[in-house]
């Protein structure tokens, strides 16, 4: 076992996180994930509304006696959800773990604290990292530029910011982007890391409810299958590279592109239809560059038991035997 403060804070067997994502985490995968020693994390808006995120912890509780999150997605939009009662339906339920992204916590802690609720807020800076921790959240997941969905504006990798934030914070971090499979555990707890988040990983698993396609065409994919979308207006997004995807960037090369010129193109809906119809050309939908490491498509029991095995190879042979 790799024990670590975050397997400690959160009552986890492995040092490994399945991010929050849209459309993805449903019980099914969650209550996987946490059954392998991992740390399972549900979507809350990928439920339509507070009611049914409560049925859905309930699902996963049926399914799982293990330590499983939430995640909640702060972000601004024109009509924004009610997060509120969001966060008021994950507390409700008796959730002890949560995810939190996008904007910052801070409205929301004083609710979490009430009820005993650790939570990991994902940043993709440094100094976001330090402000969330002054605002009291238990551990940070810090995103490197290989992530899928929004890697922030700085373009850092994993290689260099996991370690700036873990010297520069006193909270357990953990890396995100990048992270895939035991050598890159193995790297992320070299750096000062203490566990991974996977989100495109665990896409590519028996239990993810999403369609065959989508995980086949994973495996196939290489280091160059994703584009990277929204440069020009400041909102960077890392996506799976098809045409939709190409006609977005393509667009946006003119220099003179605004959000109203792609918005049907990116409609959430469209990627929705992907994931449950199996249409690759459909819509866009978010991966991180460590789609080229997808070799397999096991369960999730499968995939967490190898990582953390190869990785213990790794630590007690090959890193040994350099050292010998």
């Amino acid at each position: 076992m790799l024990k670590t403060r975050i397997t400690e804070l959160f009552g986890i067997k492995h040092p490994v996180i399945q991010g929050g994502m849209q459309w993805v985490g449903y019980a099914e995968l969650v209550s996987a994930v946490s059954n392998a020693g991992a740390l399972g994390i549900l979507t809350a808006l990928t439920q339509p509304t507070p009611e049914d995120l409560t049925k859905e912890i309930e699902r996963t509780r049926e399914m799982t006696d293990q330590p499983f999150g939430v995640n909640l997605t702060i972000l601004p939009t024109i009509t924004p959800p009610p997060y509120e009662e969001y966060a008021q339906a994950i507390v409700g339920a008796g959730v002890k773990i949560v995810e939190t992204a996008g904007r910052s916590p801070a409205p929301f802690m004083d609710l979490f604290k009430a009820y005993d609720v650790k939570v990991i807020h994902k940043c993709t800076s440094v100094r976001h990292a330090l402000k969330a921790q002054s605002v009291g959240v238990s551990a940070i997941t810090i995103d490197g530029f290989e992530c899928a969905g929004h890697p922030g504006e700085d373009d850092i990798p994993s290689l260099v910011l996991l370690p700036q934030a873990a010297e520069a914070l006193e909270i357990p971090v953990a890396g995100c982007g990048g992270f895939s499979d035991a050598k890159s555990l193995v790297a992320a707890l070299a750096l000062g890391g203490e566990a991974i988040v996977m989100g495109t990983r665990f896409m590519a698993t028996k239990e993810a409810g999403i369609h065959q396609n989508v995980k086949d065409i994973m495996t196939e994919a290489d280091e160059r299958s994703t584009n990277l979308m929204f440069r020009t207006m400041h909102n960077t997004a890392r996506v799976f590279k098809n045409s939709i995807s190409d006609q977005v960037v393509e667009i946006e090369s003119t220099g003179t592109a605004k959000f109203e010129d792609v918005k049907d193109l990116v409609a959430g809906q469209r990627g929705r239809v992907v994931f449950e119809k199996g249409d690759m050309e459909h819509g866009i939908w978010s991966a991180g560059i460590s789609v080229a490491r997808v070799k397999d498509i096991p369960t999730c029991d499968e995939m967490v038991s190898r990582l953390v095995s190869d990785a213990e190879d790794i630590i007690d042979g090959r890193l040994q035997k350099l050292k010998a």
